[in-house]
């Protein structure tokens, strides 16, 4: 039996068009999702707002001023809606379901697939979502406005942040060839991201030996490294390479580690199913 990887790119589109046809079957969704995202923004930035009160304006703990924490805190909370693509519920509920054997007889690659199906959902999340969220604290609350590189800086980042994330949650899916439910595995695994992205606490307020472990995780680069980039928290062009250099290697090795999970997830499958 052939498998193709090296499909064209055209042959993937149809999975992008069919997951931009799913979500306007469930239009209501980005309401709550934009409920809960704008809740879950003022119960974390009014309480470091309140911790951040009496700041000075030179930088308080961790160098934020009460604009920094503010900003840093709000835009964690729009990179983790870009992050929730529902590619670790989508691939965990294929293999339950036994419809992942399909991919085994089409000429396609089943992470690939999976990648352009989220597509549609990161953009939706990201306009519907994300920017009224920004724009409604942006009329609540004072914000850092960034200088013009460091935007262009963190668009790249976020580009290679939802790259990362893409990778964790399928990585998080495919536990499903070896677990009977991954309901745990995915609860585990956004507590932990939410933690050591600097999502919950900025990785420059944890003590040393937990900074040290987020710095070493890839899970820095889907918070962290972008927001680093956007508030100028880096040292010279060197410092911005490095957060870059350091998010795609995240990419590459974890883009690798699914090639290798799949490939052994489709001999798992074969013994199963002759």
């Amino acid at each position: 039996m052939k498998r193709s990887s090296g499909a064209p790119v055209r042959a993937y589109v149809p999975f992008a068009t069919g997951g931009l046809q799913s979500l306007l079957q469930y239009r209501s969704m980005f309401v709550i999702t934009g409920v809960t995202a704008a809740a879950g923004a003022a119960v974390t930035v009014f309480l470091w707002r309140a911790v951040y009160a009496d700041a000075p304006a030179s930088g308080g703990p961790g160098g934020f001023t009460l604009t920094g924490i503010t900003t840093y805190l709000l835009v964690a909370q729009v990179l983790q809606v870009l992050h929730t693509n529902r590619v670790d519920d989508e691939v965990a509920a294929e293999v339950y379901r036994g419809d992942v054997a399909v991919m085994l007889v089409r000429p396609v690659s089943y992470p690939l697939v999976r990648f352009f199906a989220c597509l549609p959902v990161v953009g939706a999340n990201a306009v519907l979502v994300g920017v009224p969220v920004l724009v409604l604290f942006a009329f609540l609350v004072p914000l850092t406005v960034p200088r013009p590189g460091d935007i262009a800086l963190f668009a790249v980042s976020t580009v290679l942040s939802v790259l990362i994330a893409f990778c964790v949650n399928l990585l998080t899916g495919m536990t499903g060839f070896v677990t009977t439910n991954t309901w745990g595995v995915r609860m585990v695994k956004q507590s932990v991201v939410a933690f050591f992205a600097g999502q919950l606490v900025p990785i420059a307020l944890m003590p040393g030996p937990l900074a040290t472990l987020a710095h070493a995780l890839p899970f820095r680069g889907m918070v962290d490294g972008p927001l680093t980039l956007l508030l100028g928290r880096y040292d010279g062009a060197a410092g911005a390479l490095t957060v870059l250099a350091q998010q795609a290697g995240w990419v590459v090795g974890l883009g690798a580690a699914s090639a290798v999970l799949w490939r052994a997830a489709l001999g798992r499958l074969e013994v199963l199913g002759g």
